[in-house]
Order: structure tokens, then C-alpha cells, then sequence
């Protein structure tokens, strides 16, 4: 069978895990190791949607990582009230009551969709129009790049993952949206009468999605703790190793296949910088600094791309 070259995952994290990446990415190039031309695909999951289209975006490694060194953009109307929202702690204790709950990967992804559609009315449309508003200004550029690039998300109705790309016919901010709309936090996006919640529902990192290249490189803002996350982190997205959807299991058939795959997890520095709400903003010019550092050091490691 005939391979292709180079894919790069990028994984969920929040607002921290973003900064991360693209860290990462910039360190990376800093040492000699440009991913954002190196990469024959992108696969973004949640923060790494978003992370993905600015890579793909043609924005060279170092201006992306200074724009998240800079303060950041809000987006018009930003400076109104928020509209409601579930408290973060609640939010994280009910995604840990539906895993707990599940027997499989399909039933933990058709019970988050039935938690974003729950909340859909409590948060109500405003809160959608701003998360696109707000995934819209986070992007260098608002549409697709011509180099392959996939974001994933989650159908809400039925839980069946859902593949975004340039072919798919759905606009990169509502794809974005979409990939990132996390249950609870803000509405399920709608696109083409359908909705879609966070691929993250899936797996923190959709790493099986590069199954046919030859080298994978692994970004992971989640991954590499000893332990479970730290309260009002993500740990309700973790999968038993026996659903095969974890990282870990994830890497293991891959390497089954034939690929080589390579994963760059937070190290000290890094998950110290991310502190233990990673969806706080605050995280982000430190979680990107460490980042950076990490990519540098990680460079010879993964010299074999």
C-alpha cells in the first residue's frame, strides 16, 4: 500500500492547550522543524481545531505565536454581558456523571449530545452567535486552505463523528465552531440542519484519523499526566482502555499498521504553566512560552519527520 508522508494531530486542551500547540509548533520550527509546511495533513480536535486552521492558515510558525503572545481581539459585542452558562465546576461534574454512566465510546458520544441539546435552551442563541463571533476572530484566515486539513466534531443526535474538510462544503468558521462547541459551556452549532458538539466527545485527540501515513507526530495538551487531570479538567472525555479510543490504544494500532508515531505531551514546565483550568485565558501567554521551550527541545527527538 502505498503511503502517505506526514500527518500532525492536534489535540484538545482549552484555551492552555491552544497556546501549547502553537507553542510547540513554533519551537519546533525554531529548531529546524517547520510543521506547518512539513504536515501533508492537519487533524484538529477542539483546541486543536482551531489550532489547525492557523496552521494551515500560511501564517509563519513565529507570527503565530506571537499573535497569542498578544493581548487578544474581541470580537464586537464581546464587551456586553455574557450570556448564561453552566458554572465550569458543574459542567465538568456532569461530563464525569455521563462517562461514569456509558458501556461504550458510540453511547458516551450520543450522551454528550443529549447534554449539549439539554443545554441549548438554558444558554440560549445569543451564546451560539458569540462562540462564532469569537472562533471567527481567533483565525488568521476564514477560509479553507488548499493543503489537506481535517477538524472533527460530533453529530448531536446520533453521536457519529463527523469529519470536516475544504470538500465538505461547510464554511472553516462554522467547521470550527462546531469542532469546539463544548456541551454545557456553549450551544451545539448547527450546520445544514443538523448539530454538532466538540470532537473532543469523541477523543481527545481523533489520532486513529491518520490511519495510512507513514509518520504521525502527536500533539497532546492532555495527555502524559501521571494520574487523573486535576479538578475541572477534561477527565469526563477519557476513554477505558478497553474501547480502544484512548491515546495510548489509539498509537498502538497505528504502530500496528505500519506507521511511526511519534507524541510530544506537557512536560513539567508546561503543565505547570497550564495550571489547573485550562480553559482560563490567563493560561495562555505562559502555556504558549513553555510550549515554545518544550518544541526547541523536542526537535532532535522528532528529527526523523
Amino acid at each position: 500500500m502505498v503511503r502517505k508522508n506526514l500527518a500532525l494531530v492536534l489535540g484538545a486542551g482549552g484555551a492552555a492547550g491552544n497556546a501549547w500547540l502553537i507553542g510547540i509548533i513554533a519551537g519546533l520550527a525554531e529548531a529546524g522543524l517547520d510543521m506547518t509546511q512539513a504536515a501533508d495533513l492537519v487533524i484538529g480536535t477542539s483546541a486543536g481545531a482551531t489550532a489547525a486552521a492557523q496552521v494551515r492558515s500560511g501564517i509563519p510558525p513565529v507570527e503565530l505565536l506571537a499573535s497569542v503572545l498578544s493581548p487578544p481581539v474581541q470580537p464586537v459585542g464581546q464587551n456586553r454581558q455574557p450570556p448564561p452558562s453552566l458554572p465550569m465546576a458543574t459542567v465538568f461534574e456532569r461530563m464525569r456523571a455521563v462517562s461514569a454512566a456509558a458501556t461504550s465510546s458510540a453511547d458516551l458520544q450520543r450522551a454528550m449530545g443529549a447534554f449539549g441539546l439539554e443545554c441549548d435552551a438554558m444558554l440560549g442563541p445569543a451564546a451560539g452567535e458569540r462562540w462564532r463571533a469569537t472562533v471567527a476572530a481567533r483565525l488568521p484566515r476564514r477560509e479553507w486552505s488548499d493543503r489537506p486539513m481535517i477538524v472533527v466534531a460530533v453529530d448531536a443526535h446520533t453521536g457519529e463523528v463527523a469529519k470536516f474538510d475544504r470538500d465538505s462544503g461547510v464554511d472553516l468558521v462554522d467547521a470550527v465552531t462546531a469542532a469546539t462547541a463544548l456541551p454545557g459551556l456553549v450551544p451545539t452549532h448547527s450546520i445544514n440542519g443538523a448539530r454538532y458538539i466538540n470532537g473532543g466527545v469523541r477523543s481527545p485527540d481523533n489520532a486513529d484519523l491518520a490511519s495510512g501515513y507513514a509518520n504521525i507526530l502527536v500533539l497532546s495538551p492532555l495527555s502524559g499526566r501521571s494520574g487523573p487531570l486535576p479538578e475541572g479538567q477534561f477527565e469526563g472525555l477519557r476513554r477505558p482502555k478497553e474501547w480502544g479510543m484512548d491515546l495510548e490504544g489509539q498509537v498502538e494500532a497505528l504502530r500496528k499498521q505500519g506507521s511511526r508515531v511519534e507524541v510530544i505531551t506537557p512536560d513539567a514546565d508546561s503543565r505547570a504553566a497550564m495550571g489547573t483550568n485550562q480553559m482560563d485565558l490567563a493560561t495562555r501567554i505562559p502555556a504558549a512560552r513553555a510550549g515554545f521551550a518544550q518544541g526547541k527541545q523536542e526537535a532532535t527527538r522528532v528529527s526523523f519527520l
